[in-house]
């Protein structure tokens, strides 16, 4: 009778409070009735930006403005007290994934330290303790930190990973594992050197753990979620996929990132045959895909991708690939071909004959092709054309540059932007991260240096007397 009155009870909070379904990852993906909206609201407020920072730079006759044109950084990184109103962030997001609330609302969680020794039964303080909870948690870092997975990091719903003002590396077993939730955003984050993992019991909220296989060693792996936003993170040197999205996932943004050395940089979509993914919508945008990249960025598989406002600095094989009918619309990107005359298309469509694809929604709008670089276009009411490249003119790749000038990790450890550590009084700088690592993520990563225990253990103290964090008593 009990266990019946508990199974009752559990539904009916399942229906009134919208953490419910959350906690016992029941979510499903849905789709935008309507993408255009979404793609037309993009440009609008990227164009609001855009005129917010040409209009005061007119009237202040100063070009230092802190407003750089794009709408996420404007929304939050020109407050002084940015570091006092971190939640702010999630209002900031743009496109499929601006609907991610990641931990707002929720108590922060300072993870103090940064081992990871056991997936079944983590220790407070850990960051896996941290992201299995079932409510939501703003999720922060008092210092520099290296987090070495041993398995797979399973994330819960409504979490945010908010790595501002430290310098943060993930490596190791997994990584990131975002399957069957909602409402994760992952901010400002290195992630490099993945590796498969499994094999073993992985714990995914504090009521549950089970057995994992052996999974494929992605920097990010997306598996039928939804409303997700990754933001400003650095992403290289993985066993799989920097990032995947498969399994019917959808609602997500892809901004602000760094990507390089890397084969297979992005997959979207399942298979060609899994339906679900029809309904898969995805924001890419303001993303700089770096040195030594191959292919697939990205590689799409059904669904709606808007690929707006990029930097793809050169490719081996191919920028954007796809098979399965995907619909691409490609907006203010910049595509630069390499020096190999053989792959100057930026297109691919993957095992796929001409007669096949050419019914494919696949645009380009206002894409500037450098180099040689070309984008074949296809789709109703459209012929197939070439857009060939033409000479660059400065007014447009200066607002690419502009766009995607702080791509990557911000701050310590980031791509030489100044972001200050996070303090409760905003008084503090950045601690300097010695040596660092830089974009290559060479070999020998593992043995940079750290911020000193003692000075994590002085902050934390102080933290602890002036805003109580969840889960430190």
């Amino acid at each position: 009778m009990l266990c019946g009155t508990c199974i009752i009870l559990i539904c009916l909070l399942g229906s009134f409070f919208p953490l419910g379904s959350a906690v016992f990852n029941l979510t499903f993906p849905t789709q935008h009735p309507n993408p255009e909206h979404v793609v037309q609201d993009v440009q609008r407020r990227v164009n609001e930006s855009i005129s917010r920072r040409q209009t005061l730079q007119i009237l202040q006759k100063d070009q230092s403005s802190c407003l750089t044109g794009n709408p996420i950084d404007d929304c939050w990184k020109c407050d002084p007290d940015w570091a006092n109103n971190r939640q702010r962030l999630a209002d900031c997001a743009i496109g499929f994934g601006q609907y991610a609330l990641g931990g707002k609302g929720g108590e922060y969680y300072i993870v103090t330290d940064s081992s990871d020794d056991d997936a079944v039964t983590p220790k407070p303080g850990t960051l896996r303790y941290a992201v299995i909870q079932d409510q939501p948690l703003w999720i922060v870092f008092p210092g520099n930190m290296h987090i070495k997975l041993k398995q797979e990091l399973i994330f819960n719903s409504y979490k945010t990973l908010d790595g501002r003002g430290a310098n943060v590396h993930i490596t190791g077993g997994g990584c990131i594992t975002l399957q069957y939730i909602s409402n994760v955003i992952i901010h400002n984050i290195h992630i490099h050197h993945c590796v498969q993992s499994g094999e073993a019991n992985v714990r995914s909220s504090p009521t549950h753990y089970g057995w994992r296989t052996e999974s494929d060693g992605d920097g990010i792996s997306i598996f039928g979620s939804k409303d997700i936003w990754i933001d400003h993170c650095s992403l290289s040197h993985c066993k799989d996929g920097l990032i995947d999205a498969v399994m019917g996932s959808s609602g997500i943004t892809i901004s602000n990132n760094f990507f390089s050395h890397h084969n297979e940089v992005m997959l979207l979509g399942h298979s060609d045959d899994y339906l679900p993914d029809s309904g898969m919508q995805v924001t890419i945008a303001f993303n700089h895909f770096g040195e030594k990249l191959v292919q697939r960025m990205p590689r799409c598989r059904r669904g709606y991708i808007h690929v707006v406002n990029n930097d793809f600095t050169q490719w081996e094989m191919y920028a954007i690939g796809g098979s399965g009918n995907p619909t691409i619309n490609s907006q203010g990107n910049r595509y630069t071909a390499p020096s190999n005359a053989n792959a100057k298309e930026v297109t691919k469509r993957v095992d796929t004959a001409e007669g096949d694809w050419k019914g494919w929604n696949w645009r380009s709008d206002g894409d500037i092709m450098v180099n040689g670089a070309f984008f074949v276009t296809s789709g109703e009411g459209l012929e197939v054309k070439y857009e060939k490249a033409y000479s660059v003119e400065p007014k447009n790749a200066a607002l690419i540059d502009l766009l995607v000038m702080h791509s990557g990790v911000l701050g310590v450890g980031g791509r030489g932007n100044n972001l200050g550590m996070w303090t409760t009084n905003g008084a503090a700088t950045g601690f300097d991260s010695g040596n660092g690592y830089d974009d290559d993520y060479s070999d020998d990563y593992a043995g940079q240096k750290l911020v000193p225990s003692c000075l994590v253990a002085l902050f934390c103290l102080c933290f602890l007397y002036l805003i109580p964090p969840a889960f430190m008593s």
